[in-house]
């Protein structure tokens, strides 16, 4: 029987090649890999088609999914090769480090339960040992861009046990390599001719049972006996490049995840130059310069800097030094090279649990790939699949899985567009995983998390946010509860800024529920409902307001306005108007008297001769000059277009200021500045220049003679865009 006890690192592309050469020359009956016991049976998946690194391992407790660890696999790592060759050579593979039914009782989620960080660095130690103050720089030279086979592990194990020698392992450490030793006995119990244990370098010294002085059977069992235990299930994710680099906290990361693949899949002497091929197509895309005579320059200079460094081959930063002075494009080169993009695929028969095996079945339906780097997705809601894509991102976004941001949604831009921005992040996993008991589609259990959210939210607004995006995510089993918890809440909530504010919301709903092939009918009686409670109250809600309760009832009386413009509500023609008078004319804060009057001015409710008077009233020489700029400000906050178009108001203000004492000027600038400020700065430009005397004419952006022919066909456009028929009549188009 022959024990070999193969010391890696972590993610390193030497290392996987001296694995791979050893196995090939050793030809075990068995391999031993350091991972937690229970992922032996997800080992079998490891070169089976679909499984495509970079991928992780999760392990976490059933009733508890937020504990949890990862174990990332990329195609560079020793264990990933290991275990693919004894599966391509039909031989047994076992994981034997400390079970996560151990580790994950003890409540850490620490990546060092599963990868096993030394107490010390032993690479920092032997790096000094050598005169090499870069310990990752050293080992690339010695291990990682060689790939030697069986006598590089000998001088590991070696190297490792003088690094070992007088340290005292933690109790952490202690369990995990006992543990280990108990497996690799059991496999020399079983007969097994050559055994290969694929390890981190630390435990080498450690695990070798047959080696004078090693520890006990006696002792092992002692160290295990009693430890704490939950259940805990496997599966696989996919997992990213950039998610294996030290930069983004991984603990057993590297540096440089995409170096380390390209050094991987190009071990040989034409490594470099390759790599600079990469660096060109990567430039030439972002449309930089890189030509073949920068290639050639850039490996020359390589070269010639791993000479003069005294190192044996140009390493990454040799690379990155040449790739800078010859090509430039240095921070993209580094974050899409060195770092890299690259995401794993699962196969829908690997372990998952049910939540993301319908997740990855839906992104398959809906030709959305999770990928790392942002990226800009358009949909039009009025083809299949864009509805699609839509339900999907809207139903994470219930989850609490945000993969995707709207950033440009229904109103600013029509109803049957919405512009995401994706972004994948391995984490999310967690989170499919923490949420799977609400429901095993994706549906379910977005529909189960709204009706979770509204019955626990706090203000009618989340209620009502809640059901817009039961809406938009196509989710019909969720509004009905939802709906009704609103209704229940609304009819007992004193708060009519609450009410008010609910309105926006439910609007949404209302108006744009059809357009995404949903029921919006039962938001309707909620709507009207509301509208009644908050025309009772707003007058009296607005009677007592200091200056911050203004400036947010302001907003509010706005939202009401647009909230019963989009549904075309009756209460705007009528009702509200009628509110809106009694705000203007009654006893309040100057703010919502302006903001009531500027509402009634743009819905063409009153006429600009009694707009004129009632700011005149309140510009008079009678009313204190902080009452007439808070009037002012709620008149015209965000938008000067009035001023510019009618001359009359613009007068009127023009004469208040013009008639303010220095110390009532003084008082009031800060609120006008901030008035004023709030201006586009082409309105601002265009006032002052009216105020000047300059009385140019606004441009409409209309030349003196249009072409009728192109202005016609503009129109069918037009007419396109929006869904609306043709006329083959000319005429008709105008």
């Amino acid at each position: 029987m022959a024990l070999h006890l193969l010391g890696i690192r972590h993610h390193g592309p030497g290392s996987a090649r001296s694995v791979v050469r050893a196995l090939d020359l050793l030809h075990p009956s068995i391999v031993l890999v350091e991972s937690p016991a229970e992922t032996t049976s997800a080992f079998r998946w490891i070169g089976a088609l679909g499984l495509d690194p970079p991928v992780a391992l999760l392990g976490h407790v059933v009733n508890d999914p937020r504990r949890a660890v990862f174990a990332p696999l990329a195609s560079f790592s020793p264990e990933w090769q290991a275990v693919r060759w004894a599966n391509e050579h039909e031989l047994p593979v076992e994981a034997i480090d400390l079970p996560l039914a151990n580790t994950l009782a003890a409540e850490r989620d620490d990546e060092a339960l599963i990868h096993g960080d030394a107490p010390v660095d032993p690479l920092g130690a032997l790096a000094a040992a050598a005169g090499e103050p870069d310990a990752e720089r050293w080992w690339d030279d010695v291990i990682e861009h060689r790939g030697e086979g069986l006598a590089a592990f000998e001088a590991v194990g070696e190297a490792m046990a003088a690094v070992r020698s007088g340290t005292v392992p933690s109790a952490s450490e202690e369990r995990r390599e006992a543990h280990m030793r108990k497996r690799i006995r059991a496999a020399l119990k079983d007969g097994h001719g050559t055994i290969v244990v694929v390890c981190g370098a630390w435990h080498v010294p450690a695990l070798d049972v047959s080696a004078a002085g090693a520890t006990r059977a006696s002792a092992d069992s002692a160290t295990l006996r009693g430890l704490a235990k939950v259940k805990v299930a496997v599966s696989w994710v996919p997992w990213t490049h950039e998610r294996l680099a030290a930069a983004s906290g991984y603990g057993a990361g590297v540096r440089s995840p995409g170096w380390y693949d390209h050094v991987f899949r190009h071990p040989g002497p034409d490594g470099v130059a390759r790599f600079f091929v990469d660096a060109a197509r990567v430039l030439r895309r972002a449309d930089m310069s890189a030509s073949p005579d920068h290639l050639i320059a850039a490996t020359r200079m390589a070269d010639t800097l791993a000479a003069m460094r005294g190192r044996p081959r140009p390493g990454l930063d040799e690379v990155l030094d040449a790739a800078d002075t010859v090509m430039g494009g240095l921070p993209l080169v580094r974050r899409q090279l060195v770092v890299g993009s690259s995401i794993g695929s699962v196969p829908d028969g690997a372990p998952q649990v049910p939540l993301a095996r319908d997740l990855a079945k839906r992104q398959r339906s809906a030709r959305l790939t999770p990928v790392a780097d942002e990226q800009t997705v358009e949909l039009d809601l009025r083809t299949p699949n864009g509805l699609r894509r839509s339900h999907l991102l809207h139903q994470l976004t219930a989850i609490g899985v945000p993969w995707g941001s709207l950033d440009e949604g229904r109103g600013s831009s029509g109803t049957f567009r919405e512009t995401w921005n994706l972004a994948w992040r391995p984490e999310w996993s967690i989170r499919v995983i923490e949420f799977a008991g609400h429901g095993i589609t994706v549906e379910q259990a977005a529909t189960n998390r709204l009706v979770d959210r509204a019955h626990t939210a706090v203000s009618l607004v989340e209620i009502a946010s809640a059901l817009d995006l039961a809406l938009l995510a196509a989710l019909p089993d969720a509004v009905d509860p939802i709906v009704h918890q609103l209704a229940t809440r609304a009819a007992n909530d004193p708060d009519v800024g609450q009410l008010m504010a609910s309105l926006g919301p439910l609007a949404q709903a209302q108006r744009y529920g059809d357009v995404r092939s949903t029921d919006a009918v039962a938001v309707g009686s909620v709507f009207d409902g509301l509208v009644v409670r908050v025309l009772a109250g707003v007058v009296p809600a607005c009677a007592s307001l200091d200056g911050d309760a203004a400036a947010l009832m302001v907003e509010r009386l706005s939202g009401v306005q647009r909230a019963l413009a989009l549904v075309d509500h009756h209460a705007r023609r009528r009702a509200f108007p009628d509110v809106l008078e009694r705000l203007s004319e009654g006893a309040g804060h100057g703010r919502v008297h302006g903001r009531a009057t500027r509402i009634l001015h743009d819905s063409g409710h009153w006429a600009n001769r009694r707009v004129e008077l009632r700011l005149g009233r309140a510009l008079s020489p009678g009313t204190p000059p902080a009452v007439g700029a808070a009037f002012v400000e709620g008149f015209l906050a965000g938008s000067g277009t009035v001023l510019m178009h009618d001359a009359d108001l613009r007068a009127v203000v023009d004469r208040w200021l013009s008639s303010l004492t220095p110390r009532a000027f003084d008082e009031t600038v800060p609120l006008l500045r901030r008035t004023f400020g709030s201006f586009e700065a082409a309105e601002r430009r265009q006032l002052g220049r009216l105020v000047a005397g300059e009385h140019r004419e606004v441009l409409t952006g209309f030349g003196p003679g249009l072409d009728e022919v192109r202005v016609l066909a503009a129109l069918r456009t037009v007419r396109h865009m929006l869904g609306l028929p043709q006329h083959d009549n000319p005429e008709a188009e105008q």
